[in-house]
C-alpha cells in the first residue's frame, strides 16, 4: 500500500500544476469578451469594491499603526503616496475621506477594473505607467500621466503611484516616481498596509497579496523622501534607492504590526 500511494503524492503537483494552466488558458480566453461588456465590468468593480470595505469594516487596526488624522503628515501634503505592487489593493479603504487623491493606474486592459474600482471611492484614476527605469524614455502615455500628476499636485491634490516596475524586480523602485517629486518640489510617502489573514499568490511575479476579512490590520508611511529639483542622475538613483529602502521598511513594520500582535 506504502509503495503504490508515493506515485498518487508525486503526481500531485503535476496535477495542480496543469489545473492552473488549464485556469489560466480559460481566463485568457474569456478576458477581452469580459472586458468589452459594460455590464460584466460593473457587476465585478461592486463585488470587489464591497469586498473591500467588508475586509476594512472586519480588520480594526493595530497599535502603532500610522494616524493619518493627528495632522503629524498635514505639512506633506499634498505628497506622492509610492505603494508596491501586489501590496496595494486595501489602499482605496485606507485612504482618509475628503481629501482629493489622484491615482496612477496601468493602461493595459488587465488595469482597468483597477480604475474603475479606485473611482468607486471618489478617487480619480489617470492612466499611464510610471515605473520606468530610464526616465527619458517614458512612452507618451507615460509622460502624459506624469503632467497630469503634477497638476494635480499644483491644485493640493494628493497622488499615488506604483513605485516598482511592472513585471520588472518586485520591491525595487523604479524612477518614475522620483521624476514626479524633482518635477513637482513635493515630498514622496511610503505607505504600506496590510491584513493578518490573507492569501500571497506565490506564484506571481510581485507575490500579490489578498486580504481577508475578520482579523487585525495595519497602516504604515514610512520615512518621506525628498528630491531636489537640481537632482542630476547619481542623485536621482540614490534617491531611488532611498525610496526602496523605506518602502520597504515600512512594509516589514506593517507585516510585523499585524503578525506579532495579541
Amino acid at each position: 500500500m506504502e509503495q503504490e500511494a508515493a506515485p498518487a503524492e508525486a503526481q500531485a503537483p503535476a496535477v495542480r500544476e496543469k489545473r492552473q494552466t488549464a485556469l489560466k488558458r480559460l481566463w485568457r480566453r474569456i478576458r477581452q469578451p469580459l472586458a468589452r461588456s459594460r455590464f460584466t465590468k460593473a457587476v465585478l468593480t461592486s463585488l470587489l469594491s464591497w469586498f473591500l470595505r467588508l475586509v476594512r469594516l472586519t480588520n480594526p487596526l493595530t497599535r502603532g499603526s500610522t494616524v493619518v488624522a493627528d495632522g503629524e503628515h498635514e505639512h506633506l501634503q499634498p505628497g506622492i503616496i509610492a505603494l508596491w505592487h501586489g501590496q496595494h489593493l486595501m489602499a482605496p479603504v485606507f485612504y482618509p475621506k475628503g481629501r482629493p487623491l489622484v491615482a496612477m493606474v496601468s493602461r493595459s486592459a488587465d488595469a482597468e477594473l483597477n480604475a474603475l474600482v479606485v473611482e468607486k471611492f471618489g478617487i480619480e484614476a489617470v492612466r499611464g505607467s510610471g515605473g520606468r527605469e530610464n526616465t527619458r524614455h517614458l512612452d507618451k502615455g507615460g509622460a502624459k500621466a506624469l503632467i497630469a500628476l503634477k497638476k494635480s499636485l499644483v491644485a493640493g491634490k494628493n497622488v499615488a503611484m506604483i513605485a516598482d516596475i511592472p513585471h520588472g524586480t518586485p520591491r525595487d523602485a523604479g524612477l518614475g516616481v522620483i521624476l514626479l517629486a524633482r518635477l513637482s518640489g513635493r515630498p514622496i510617502l511610503p505607505a504600506a498596509m496590510t491584513t493578518s489573514r490573507r492569501k500571497v499568490l506565490e506564484k506571481s511575479w510581485d507575490k500579490t497579496t489578498i486580504n481577508l476579512p475578520f482579523g487585525r490590520s495595519s497602516f504604515v508611511i514610512g520615512t518621506p523622501v525628498f528630491v531636489p529639483k537640481d537632482a542630476d542622475d547619481t542623485e536621482m538613483e540614490r534617491k531611488r534607492q532611498e525610496l526602496t529602502a523605506s518602502l520597504n521598511e515600512a512594509t516589514a513594520k506593517a507585516y510585523a504590526l499585524v503578525d506579532t500582535a495579541q
